[in-house]
């Protein structure tokens, strides 16, 4: 790497605490117009927050909006090309390497005993849900363990990266988890019937009192 790609707004961007998740985005893609379609509809002063992303001198400074502005828009561009890069062969090799490495965190569930996770969102819709990770072995989605992570946009990962990386790479995926946790008291097995409340025990009653009643005037 260049000391050029060291001062990069990407590799900058991505070093930052809290943006672990991501991976650098490679400029060839961003400069391709039509990985960028539509994009400018969800992002305001889309075309300076582009500039800021690829290290493009704008000119005139009094053109600029102002740089809290400005720089909460390339974070929003840059997220939503990075949800689009991500699904790319070239996206999910950097992501699987960071899969591999445990970047983005291992499953909270007991029994899925430490298995990596991918970032994913509820929702690829900007400003809507916060990223979530999902676990592969179990095929459920938990909050972070960093509340640093916690702030990251959902879209900016979107709701198909994680099945298009083991889509891509199926040796990737582990066994799904098959132990289960099983309630117990005494060491005996707690049967689902004694977690009904009394008011359901009531109301079964009086169901079965209907049914007879029903059954003796026949």
């Amino acid at each position: 790497m260049t000391d050029s790609d060291d001062s990069a707004w990407i590799h900058w961007f991505c070093k930052q605490r809290g943006n672990e998740f991501f991976c650098e985005v490679e400029e060839d893609y961003i400069h391709d117009k039509f990985n960028l379609n539509f994009l400018d509809a969800n992002v305001t002063n889309y075309r300076c927050a582009l500039e800021v992303i690829l290290d493009l001198n704008s000119g005139s400074a009094s053109d600029q909006p102002p740089e809290l502005e400005l720089e909460a828009s390339a974070e929003k561009l840059y997220g939503l090309i990075h949800a689009r890069f991500i699904l790319t062969n070239r996206g999910i090799e950097l992501m699987t390497e960071k899969f591999n490495k445990g970047a983005f965190g291992t499953c909270p569930r007991v029994f899925c005993q430490r298995q990596p996770v991918l970032p994913i969102g509820l929702t690829d819709n900007p400003g809507e849900e916060m990223v979530r990770i999902y676990c592969p072995k179990c095929n459920d989605v938990y909050m972070p363990k960093a509340a640093r992570h916690s702030n990251l946009d959902g879209a900016f990962f979107g709701t198909g990266f994680p099945h298009m990386l083991f889509m891509v790479n199926p040796d990737a995926r582990p066994k799904r988890a098959k132990q289960k946790f099983v309630p117990r008291l005494y060491g005996f097995k707690i049967h689902q019937s004694a977690y009904r409340s009394a008011q359901d025990v009531l109301q079964e009653q009086a169901q079965n009192r209907v049914a007879d009643t029903h059954v003796n005037s026949m």
